[in-house]
């Protein structure tokens, strides 16, 4: 009968000196090896093929590197185009524009925090998670929203050029605070 030292022997020489095992053995360790060492190569191969093919690279090192240099989160470069695009419906001061441009910040605020991760369908639910540590004007954002709810459900809501900046810059200072723009 085997004990524990001569089981914990037997394994120090399988691991350690296979030469002193059957020649059986030592081939089906060879085997094993060699089938390894191709399974390594394999693995190895595609780990790089996926670092020049994919984007996964330049997501997780480029746009770090980029967001240390400029001094902006790399979503600005999504989001600021947008935001401009927002401001030239206000400078026409046509109601359907002012209305339309309302609309189109909320969607932004919306989709930032999405991309951000915050859980949620409507951008309302969204709000709930954050703080005013976060958002120093969630209060306001949560009150443009009920403005943006009535000009959705009402097409005869009446909204002024005052009010509508007012609104835009509620969303304004909320995507600075979020350094989204």
């Amino acid at each position: 009968m085997m004990t524990f030292e001569d089981f914990l022997q037997q394994i120090k020489i399988f691991i350690l000196e296979p030469q002193l095992l059957d020649p059986k053995i030592q081939f089906w360790l060879f085997v094993f090896k060699v089938i390894f060492l191709i399974f390594g190569f394999f693995f190895l191969g595609y780990i790089i093929w996926a670092l020049i093919f994919t984007s996964w690279l330049k997501r997780a090192f480029l746009q770090d590197l980029k967001e240390f240099l400029t001094f902006k989160p790399f979503e600005a470069q999504i989001f600021l185009p947008k935001w401009k695009k927002i401001k030239e419906r206000v400078a026409s001061g046509i109601e359907a524009e002012l209305k339309l441009a309302i609309l189109e910040a909320d969607s932004l605020l919306d989709q930032f925090l999405k991309r951000q991760g915050y859980k949620g369908e409507t951008l309302e639910e969204k709000l709930e998670f954050l703080t005013e540590d976060i958002l120093s004007n969630i209060d306001e954002v949560k009150e443009a929203t009920k403005v943006k709810r009535a000009i959705i459900e009402d097409p005869s809501y009446r909204l002024s050029f005052e009010e509508a900046k007012k609104i835009l810059s509620v969303y304004e200072r909320a995507l600075k605070d979020l350094q989204a723009i």
